[in-house]
């Protein structure tokens, strides 16, 4: 985070990393005649293919496990503790996907984490298409897919500087594709899982990592400093990282802030989701549930590509109150017309915040940083995101799904209040 007397806009940190430190700069090829090349350039395109399928294949994921579990008898709670499965190995080996993504290039890492997880999804696909799969080998299977979700997740934040010049309208782009894809995908899964199984649906998902790989290996990227510089051992480098990450007052914050938000509103949020839409209304109308969400996060992202304010963290958390909206609406079991509403709002809360929150990081943080600062990013937000997860069917079978839902509207608005009250994150500004 920046100081508690931040100098706005200039990426300024504290400790043991003295002085202003400019953000990362876009590749060589993306600089002509004095000028930024237009946003589609070879390169991005890659990357946008790559970007697009994957979330189309992640987003049929919540519709096949909670139908095959469902279906199979499984107890509820066993979806919450599939999603955990997966997000638990994100969290805890994010953080050597940072170190590793320094060592041998973000590319190379994204696409052997692509090559794991097509592996793991082939298995399910054959796992469910078969028979219906114990539940240990579904929670393994989820394990390994994390744990080719934490090799590629710190790469995503250095690579999108290197093939844009526009940050922010680039991830904007991406976020509005990736919403589209996300809507895309739940909508797809629905008639999959009615037309065939739960393992068509997984089949899917190992194709759009396929394509993700293939793509990434196309990309034809100019060495970074990072990559020139001579490494320490690996816990030095974790170390590094970590004195990177302390040295920013308003990243550690909002990570501080989110490990609250993750385990109270929105780990509980989509297995709760899951499981109330379902059992009330169907598969088919969660399906829609998400595909509405996608909207919304559309819209959130088509906003974000028009809007550039001038504290990014602020305006993100003003947004993030419209999440209470769903909220409120699930807790209350409203009809359809008004959980897709709800659905809406949050989709385009939930993605101007990311885009908000991506474009502050990749602007703000050194690039020779990047990998090992966003992979404690990831692993501070998604820690307890799992456990929020996990523990979301058994509270709800004690106390009441509607209960929890409720008080994670109460909890979203205490987030926001404290995301606005501390300083280095109100006041710090946009950089570009």
């Amino acid at each position: 985070m920046s100081d508690s007397t931040p100098i706005p806009g200039r990426g300024q940190a504290q400790g043991p990393v003295p002085g202003p430190i400019p953000g990362p700069g876009p590749d060589p090829e993306l600089i002509g005649r004095g000028r930024p090349a237009e946003l589609w350039n070879r390169n991005f395109r890659l990357f946008f293919v790559a970007r697009t399928a994957a979330p189309f294949g992640d987003g049929m994921i919540p519709v096949a496990l909670t139908a095959g579990l469902l279906g199979a008898g499984r107890p509820h709670s066993s979806v919450g503790f599939a999603l955990a499965a997966w997000m638990g190995p994100l969290a805890l080996f994010v953080l050597f996907g940072g170190v590793l993504a320094d060592r041998f290039t973000p590319r190379r890492m994204m696409i052997i984490a692509d090559a794991l997880r097509l592996v793991g999804a082939s298995v399910l696909a054959v796992s469910f298409a078969t028979g219906n799969p114990p539940l240990w080998a579904v929670y393994t299977l989820s394990a390994v897919a994390g744990v080719g979700a934490a090799l590629f997740q710190p790469g995503v934040a250095s690579t999108v500087p290197r093939v844009a010049s526009d940050v922010q309208r680039a991830n904007a782009v991406l976020r509005v594709s990736e919403a589209l894809m996300t809507m895309a995908g739940p909508a797809f899964a629905g008639m999959l899982v009615g037309f065939a199984s739960a393992g068509a649906v997984y089949a899917a998902n190992a194709s759009t990592f396929l394509v993700s790989g293939l793509c990434l290996f196309l990309l034809r990227l100019a060495p970074p400093p990072a990559d020139e510089a001579r490494h320490g051992t690996f816990v030095a480098e974790l170390v590094d990282g970590w004195r990177e990450f302390r040295a920013r007052s308003w990243l550690w914050g909002v990570i501080a802030i989110w490990t609250v938000y993750g385990f109270a509103v929105l780990g509980p949020m989509l297995p709760l989701t899951a499981v109330e839409v379902t059992e009330a209304h169907g598969s088919g109308t969660y399906g829609v549930m998400m595909a509405v969400n996608g909207a919304g996060s559309v819209v959130g992202g088509l906003l974000a590509l028009r809007l550039r304010p001038r504290r990014p963290l602020a305006a993100g958390a003003v947004a993030l109150t419209a999440v209470c909206v769903n909220l409120v609406v699930l807790g209350l079991g409203m009809p359809v017309s008004a959980l897709g509403a709800g659905q809406f709002v949050a989709g385009a809360a939930f993605a101007f915040w990311l885009v908000m929150w991506s474009t502050t990081v990749q602007t703000h943080v050194p690039p020779q940083a990047l990998n090992r600062l966003h992979a404690y990013d990831v692993a501070g937000s998604l820690l307890m995101l799992a456990a929020g997860r996990a523990l979301a069917g058994p509270v709800a079978d004690r106390v009441g799904a509607p209960e929890v839902l409720l008080a994670g509207a109460v909890i979203n608005m205490v987030v926001v209040a404290a995301l606005l009250a501390a300083r280095p994150i109100r006041r710090l500004e946009r950089i570009g």
